[in-house]
């Protein structure tokens, strides 16, 4: 059976081709999985641009179950899921541990599922970190990205006080559309007033400004570093707060504790009871993948960028 994927292959120019794969193989706990929509990370498409050949890029994908897991659990054939790799979730059919496929009410498309893998997930797992959120004030930085764009939605709807730093003034009633009540513009975040909790993905001197402005027992999570990866902050302010916490997000370790199938199953809800609304700004042929992934690594759009795998 043909099988085609998205490769590494250094000798053309943008380094990503689609070629034919060996079928895929499953273990025991693995279903086949024919793949509908793919979904693009930064993280990937950097680790593409390094890769050796043949290396296979790829973390979310959407798709429907051509054959069930071997030892009876997972979603049976015909089923719509969502689903995370570690890598090469790019290609026509892959195999899937059920602990990593969740799956899809009807009204929820292929294209909207992809987006949950690693944005979603990351702005869930990341928002728990803060613990209970009702009535408390919550940054989210770049929060006009693809994980951004989940955590202003899932903050606000778990009642928290929602303010979003964005790059460009322009990008603030897009923002205040998601749900954010006040957004901040620039690298700077103002010291007054405190947060409880902040998501940040930039790094360098908004991360600094940022753990300024946290306050008693709150929680900075970090888990990018969009801007820069060194960062400069005042310790005094940090530790004077008292109770204050910087933790290091990074999903795939974070799922040895909660298998991604319970996350995806959650987002997948939210999304068919309209209260989540992905946000995708390119939906495109997956034959544009080298276009698209440059484009996003330029910063051409916001959002997510979704592929439709022909």
């Amino acid at each position: 059976m043909s099988n085609l994927a998205v490769v590494v292959d250094p000798e053309v120019p943008d380094r990503l081709v689609i070629r034919q794969v060996p079928d895929p193989v499953p273990d025991r706990d693995e279903a086949i999985v024919r793949v509908r929509a793919i979904s693009l990370n930064r993280g990937e498409v950097r680790r593409a641009g390094m890769a050796a050949a043949g290396w296979r890029p790829g973390w979310d994908l959407a798709g429907e179950v051509e054959r069930p897991a071997a030892d009876g659990t997972g979603p049976l054939t015909g089923a719509r899921v969502v689903g995370l790799l570690p890598e090469g979730a790019w290609a026509q059919r892959v195999a899937v541990p059920t602990h990593a496929l969740a799956e899809l009410p009807e009204t929820v498309t292929f294209s909207q599922a992809a987006t949950f893998p690693v944005a979603g997930l990351t702005a869930l797992y990341a928002l728990a970190k803060g613990g209970l959120v009702v009535g408390r004030r919550v940054l989210i930085t770049g929060a006009t990205g693809g994980v951004g764009d989940f955590a202003v939605q899932l903050a606000r709807l778990a009642g928290a006080h929602v303010t979003a730093a964005a790059r460009r003034a322009e990008q603030g009633p897009a923002l205040r559309q998601l749900g954010a009540h006040e957004v901040t513009v620039g690298d700077e975040i103002p010291a007054a007033p405190k947060f409880d909790v902040i998501l940040d993905s930039v790094g360098g001197r908004t991360l600094g400004s940022a753990l300024a402005a946290l306050g008693p027992g709150g929680t900075c999570v970090n888990f990018g570093v969009s801007a820069a990866s060194e960062v400069t902050f005042d310790v005094r302010t940090f530790f004077a707060a008292g109770r204050t916490t910087l933790y290091g997000l990074y999903l795939f370790q974070e799922l040895g504790a909660q298998p991604a199938s319970v996350g995806l199953g959650r987002l997948a809800s939210l999304v068919a009871a309209g209260q989540l609304r992905p946000h995708i700004s390119v939906d495109r042929p997956w034959k544009d993948i080298a276009q698209v992934a440059q484009d996003l690594m330029s910063r051409r759009f916001s959002g997510k960028a979704v592929l439709r795998v022909d």
